[in-house]
């Protein structure tokens, strides 16, 4: 399947050692706003139908999706497989994130 659940700690090191994968921030955009994963590109959850997403062209780019506590990003991850989309890792919510927010 192309959606998988991974650890934070997961997450991480895959940002720390590929430039190559696209981070996604599901909330809206006030929380985006608030404060997000350094490179992160904001999709809100209920942007994600049954039409392309300008911002994510590539369905075979890695995607790593958050959210605040992780109910967001199972969501949208499920849906961005039904549309086809084929590597969505999903590290949960920011709310447990320990590393760097901007």
């Amino acid at each position: 399947m192309s959606y998988t659940k991974i650890t934070q700690e997961e997450a991480k090191k895959l940002m720390d050692e590929r430039n190559d994968i696209l981070i996604v921030d599901v909330r809206n955009p006030e929380e985006y706003a608030q404060g997000h994963i350094p490179g992160a590109i904001n999709v809100p959850n209920p942007s994600i139908t049954n039409r392309e997403i300008p911002e994510l062209p590539d369905k075979n780019q890695e995607l790593l999706i958050y959210c605040r506590s992780g109910q967001r990003s199972k969501i949208a991850g499920k849906k961005l497989a039904v549309l086809g989309y084929q590597n969505i890792k999903d590290f949960g919510g920011i709310m447990e994130w320990k590393y760097e927010v901007e």
